[in-house]
């Protein structure tokens, strides 16, 4: 069975209208969650939390969409 992980995070961004942080040392990373349903009820729950600040945004990255597994890893990867 193939594992579709989703990332969650999210912080205060430099204006609403831009998806560019004002901190990147300051990322809150919420976690990494099995499926999409998972995550975006941890997403839902800290929009929630911070829905007072309009530069706080959260985002929930599909992990299993940055790699393909079909291709051959690079000798870079190899190393590990």
């Amino acid at each position: 069975m193939t594992q579709r992980l989703h990332l969650v995070f999210g912080g205060e961004l430099i204006t609403p209208s831009e998806n560019t942080f004002k901190n990147v040392d300051d990322i809150h990373i919420v976690g990494i969650f099995p499926n999409y349903a998972a995550a975006y009820d941890a997403w839902k729950n800290e929009a929630q939390r911070t829905v007072d600040n309009a530069h706080m945004r959260y985002f929930i990255a599909h992990l299993h969409r940055l790699r393909d597994e079909e291709t051959p890893a690079s000798a870079t990867e190899e190393l590990g």
